[in-house]
């Protein structure tokens, strides 16, 4: 007889508010759990429950539908009833990521899958020889673990990383910003999170997540945001009805790219019916070897890009509020001298000049001076254009420049892999493709110097006007002319205070780079350069035109024209990518699973063994129903994959009475444990165990199944329960009673954790997390009789 374990309670608490929806989930690295706090709020709390970041979106029926955790816990993904799953960074609680998944109130999102693959074509080291000659051994010296072995060098140079040189990002004020990255990149935090460098240990991995929604629609992303794209699952003809589906879970192993979805019909709350499909991602086996930087340099330069767009609306925010006060306070005496009709068409520019070469002032002009602007009214102007001004200066130098330096690194490794591969289709984008981004890169650049000059100067040009204003201030409202203001006037430097009458205070030249961009101007000249010409040389005679005095319209200068232009080619070159992988997305032969009462709880595991050149794929599906809950199911379906490409699918069939105790959960631990969650009907005082099915083993009779066939059921007592399977007991009061079960692997990625398994209360509040043993199937399973399990 097996000797029960009683498991040990590591963290209880009570949850506030209710979760709603029994949406929760324990993170798989560090101790923190997120769930829906309600119907339109996320939370994510600390076992000590304190919450550390709550989340709500615009709209007051936005609602949480569904929760993921990244495999190695850096990211929550979450799917909101707008149709958007939002990623939430670890180190932030700002969305860092969103991918819209269908329109919002079309359809609903009903499961996220997060899982990592090994590529295809990844590089078998090197065979290092474990012994050696005696006379080999002693000329390597007495320290023979500082022997180096020579290094892949094509390999190292391909994941050699050289953005770590650079300085990092500067944070983006937390004001002045625009749309859902408002607050993305205000953090130093936040931004060392988004844009880590990439690892060489990940470059033979490829993350994977899988979205369902429920009319059918499978959503595909790899590397946390990049796009692959969605494709719908329909039934076969050949199958008659055409039942819609929707997406309810999915499973994946580290070594296939194959996954098994599984689906339901989505016109039932509850089913009897599942559908087992497998899921062909050959561009993850038949990739070439750089997929893993192709695909983590693609979601870096969507970063990248999403941070230039969100540094431009800082730029034109900051310029716009040099200019508003300023024209509010020019504008109002140039009503004034329109309205005296005295001078003509004379203005304040011409008024100010003629102030500065003479030293005769306009008696309109020194009223607005004296009565109207005062002390108060320049220290307003002049705090106005200095902020603005060093504000546009350090976005430019700090954060605009240096995120364009990156931009062409990223594109640099790009165009390599283009010239590289230029013979094959499968990379999906072109050298010409990435050089005529770089055109655009190197356009920006251009402007971001030339923005940056003019802005030291006007710096340089309004400190000498603003010394001169204030004097005239003071000269005009004082009655006599002390030694001070003849003092003050001597010193001051009217080339300078003339420049920027003249050349800055009416239209600053910033104006040909930060202004808006009319939609007629932005098609005329987009199609200009679509035809061929190169943006730099048509930015170029441009900026001559302007300089030069010469009036033009031209929208090449504009920093916001160039960052859409950007934008719409970088993503093509995105979407050529994504295009190349969805050719080889299929869907392999479905397995029809029909029982005789509703599906209560399921669950599915997918395990892999190599066969020579294939593998063997094997899922098996764990269900509990509601007219028999001491009944479990586990059918295991089976293909063989060869070069990614799943076969004809097998599928059989055990099914197993568990006494007379009610089955509350079941989950997978490994690929040998299925964890049953069982509590015996007949004596109250018993306690709630979680009961181990090595259900890969053959002694559970598997049977040959088809949709309906009929399957004897292997009928075992309460004491056979308990003394034929490893059993643990779950410590916990008579009251509390799981509404749900989840199971955590161990992990060591922050801390080493052991196994975890989660009970929530069907009160909705009461949470318990319970460590399960190291090795709960070892020494334990030692005392296992050696008869067959059933």
């Amino acid at each position: 007889m097996t000797e029960p374990i009683e498991l040990s309670l590591v963290h209880e608490l009570r949850l506030e508010p209710r979760v709603h929806g029994g949406i929760v989930t324990y993170n798989p690295t560090i101790e923190l759990f997120a769930g829906a706090g309600g119907p339109t709020t996320l939370q994510i709390w600390r076992m000590n429950n304190q919450i550390v970041a709550k989340n709500s979106q615009r709209g007051e029926r936005v609602s949480v539908q569904a929760v993921r955790w990244k495999p190695d816990g850096q990211f929550l993904a979450v799917g909101w009833s707008d149709g958007v799953v939002r990623l939430m960074g670890l180190e932030t609680n700002k969305a860092v990521h969103q991918m819209t998944i269908c329109p919002a109130g079309e359809s609903n999102i009903t499961s996220i899958g997060w899982a990592q693959n090994l590529a295809g074509k990844r590089p078998v080291p090197a065979a290092r020889p474990s012994v050696g000659t005696w006379e080999q051994l002693a000329s390597q010296g007495l320290d023979l673990s500082k022997k180096k072995y020579a290094a892949d060098l094509p390999r190292e140079l391909t994941f050699l990383e050289i953005e770590t040189a650079l300085p990092k990002l500067s944070p983006l004020p937390a004001s002045g910003g625009s749309g859902d990255d408002t607050f993305v990149f205000t953090t130093r935090a936040s931004l060392e999170f988004l844009f880590r460098p990439f690892s060489q240990n990940d470059s033979d991995k490829v993350d994977v997540m899988i979205v369902g929604t429920n009319d059918g629609q499978i959503h595909i992303s790899i590397y946390d945001s990049f796009v692959i794209g969605s494709f719908h699952y329909s039934l076969p003809p050949s199958v008659g009805n055409q039942t819609a589906l929707q997406l309810c879970r999915s499973a994946s192993h580290l070594e296939l790219s194959t996954h098994t979805l599984v689906f339901k019909p989505s016109t039932e709350d509850k089913t009897k019916t599942l559908y087992l499909v497998p899921i062909d991602l050959t561009f993850i086996h038949s990739s070439p070897e750089n997929l893993s930087l192709l695909a983590s340099k693609t979601t870096t330069l969507q970063k990248l890009l999403r941070y230039i767009n969100q540094v431009q609306y800082h730029m034109l925010h900051e310029w716009q509020s040099t200019r508003e006060l300023p024209n509010r306070f020019l504008n109002s005496i140039n009503e004034t001298l329109k309205e005296a009709g005295t001078y003509g068409e004379m203005k304040i520019g011409q008024a100010m000049y003629h102030s500065v070469v003479t030293g005769h002032t306009f008696p309109e002009i020194k009223e607005w001076l004296v009565d109207q602007l005062a002390e108060r009214g320049h220290k307003r102007w002049d705090k106005a254009v200095v902020t603005g001004l060093q504000a546009l200066r350090s976005l430019v130098h700090e954060n605009f420049l240096p995120a364009l330096e990156r931009i062409s690194i990223i594109l640099s490794r790009m165009l390599g892999i283009a010239r590289f591969h230029e013979s094959k289709a499968e990379i999906g984008f072109t050298s010409a493709q990435i050089m005529k981004v770089m055109d655009i890169v190197s356009c920006l650049m251009m402007v971001g110097n030339k923005i940056l000059l003019f802005v030291m100067e006007e710096l340089e040009l309004f400190h000498a006007f603003s010394i001169w204003l204030r004097h005239e201030i003071d000269r005009l409202a004082s009655s006599s002319i002390t030694d001070d203001l003849t003092e003050k006037e001597a010193s001051m430097e009217h080339g300078k205070i003339l420049a920027y009458i003249q050349q800055y205070m009416p239209a600053s030249p910033l104006r040909y780079y930060l202004s808006s961009v009319t939609t007629e101007d932005a098609d005329r000249d987009r199609k200009l350069a679509d035809g061929g010409s190169s943006l730099l040389e048509l930015l170029g005679k441009q900026i001559k035109k302007q300089e030069s005095g010469q009036d033009d319209t031209g929208s090449y200068p504009q920093v916001e024209f160039l960052c859409k232009y950007l934008d719409s080619q970088a993503n093509s070159v995105l979407e050529g990518i994504a295009e190349a992988e969805r050719r080889s997305v299929r869907f392999g032969q479905f397995t029809k699973i029909v029982l005789d009462y509703d599906i209560s709880r399921f669950d599915v595991r997918l395990s892999a063994t190599q066969m020579g050149d294939s593998w063997k794929g094997v899922t098996h599906t764990a269900l509990i129903t509601e007219g028999d809950d001491s009944q479990v199911y586990i059918f295991r379906t089976s293909t063989t994959i060869t070069n990614g490409i799943s076969s004809s699918v097998t599928a059989e069939l055990s099914r197993m009475i568990l006494g007379d105790g009610k089955i509350l959960d079941l989950k997978f631990l490994y690929e040998d444990s299925l964890l049953v969650l069982w509590m015996p009907k007949a004596a109250t005082d018993s306690p709630l165990r979680l009961i181990r099915i090595p259900h890969k083993s053959e002694d559970l009779g598997y049977q040959p199944y088809t949709a309906g066939s009929q399957i004897a059921t292997h009928e075992l007592t309460n004491e056979q329960v308990t003394s034929v399977f490893l059993n643990m007991i779950v410590p916990c009061q008579p009251s509390f009673v799981p509404a749900q079960m989840e199971i955590k692997e161990a992990s060591v990625e922050r801390g080493k954790l052991p196994p975890r398994m989660c009970l929530l209360g069907n009160d909705m509040q009461a949470y318990k997390v319970f460590a399960l043993p190291e090795d709960p199937f070892g020494e334990a399973l030692k005392s296992r009789r050696e008869e067959p399990i059933l």
